[in-house]
């Protein structure tokens, strides 16, 4: 652990290629994260994760995914069937409050059989924004509901669904991707809301569940808080806020460096994401010369961040043995009745 360097990054394709393979060696990076550009059936996706580990030479170097149901969704039929949006779990949670929670555990679960299958070992899930009426639906039906309870007991039952199954959960995008008029993979969203308006709604979700082993930032400028920078980049937002308010003492990675919504070659977006307090970066789009630009600037995990990622790997834990047919009927009737 203490050799691997403190980025996550991504792949090309749907196997590694010789140069890829020659460069997560030289370089360690403590894990991986897949899209559906890697993913085209079980074995080769088996063949990838297990080439990502080896190349590291860590057995439980992590490699991580988003599959959180409807829009975001990597593993598709058949590798996984397609599964309702977050709101989905909401509406029938408005409806039937202990019917909600246990379908959101249920849909988890089903995501951890899903993923461990194929050697998988975290889902960038539970996602704890509150969505704003206004807002850019960049978040919209990916988020729970509309109200701060909703998203923290939706969130901590899909939390510990996953969990359940072995999975490490990531909740994001801290401190609160809700209100953004804009979607931060294309450009930087502000935030003008009061500090006391963020702290009565945007804050409430990462607060209850500040105990899960990971978190990923917003790449969202709060400017109550720090009108220069986002949160991702802003040593304000993340020791006052993340780690003070919040008291989220997990792995802190980035969102996707490579999203627009950050400015500067990558080599300064790696040294502004670690300067400002980020356990990890992480680099999604596996480009060769933006990854050597980034593992340029990224330092060996040492310190404090060092021992929360150590700590996140050992939250992990074996999923429990469970009937996965059952589960997956029970899930299936339980979304059906609130249709």
């Amino acid at each position: 652990m203490s050799e691997s360097k403190a980025m996550i990054l991504g792949a090309a394709g749907t196997r590694l290629e010789r140069d890829e393979a020659a460069f997560y060696r030289d370089e360690r990076p403590w894990g991986f994260i897949l899209f559906a550009r890697n993913i085209a059936e079980v074995e080769q996706v088996r063949d990838l994760v297990a080439a990502m580990r080896d190349s590291t030479g860590r057995e439980n170097a992590p490699v991580f995914i988003d599959q959180e149901g409807g829009r975001v969704q990597r593993l598709r039929p058949p590798l996984a069937p397609d599964y309702p949006p977050a709101a989905a779990l909401g509406a029938l949670y408005d409806q039937d409050r202990e019917a909600g929670l246990h379908a959101a555990w249920l849909m988890s679960r089903l995501h951890a059989f899903d993923l461990a299958r194929l050697g998988v070992s975290a889902d960038c899930l539970p996602v704890l924004d509150v969505p704003q009426p206004g807002a850019h639906d960049v978040i919209g039906d990916r988020a729970y509901g509309g109200d701060p309870e909703t998203v923290s007991m939706l969130g901590r039952a899909a939390a510990d669904g996953l969990m359940a199954g072995g999975v490490l959960p990531v909740m994001k995008h801290v401190p609160g991707h809700g209100r953004a008029g804009a979607d931060s993979h294309l450009a930087l969203p502000r935030v003008e809301a009061s500090l006391e308006a963020l702290r009565a709604r945007d804050f409430v979700p990462f607060k209850a569940l500040n105990d899960l082993p990971m978190a990923m930032t917003a790449h969202v400028v709060y400017s109550a808080i720090d009108s220069e920078h986002p949160s991702t980049t802003s040593s304000r937002v993340i020791d006052d806020i993340i780690r003070g308010e919040i008291g989220f003492d997990g792995l802190l990675m980035s969102d996707d460096m490579s999203m627009k919504a950050l400015s500067g070659d990558y080599g300064a977006r790696t040294a502004a994401i670690l300067a400002a307090g980020c356990d990890v970066v992480l680099h999604c789009n596996g480009a060769m010369a933006e990854m050597r630009a980034v593992a340029q600037r990224t330092p060996a995990l040492s310190g404090k961040a060092l021992l929360r990622a150590e700590r996140a790997l050992a939250a992990a834990g074996v999923g429990e043995r469970m009937d996965e047919t059952a589960l997956r009927a029970e899930f299936l009737s339980l979304i059906t009745a609130a249709v």
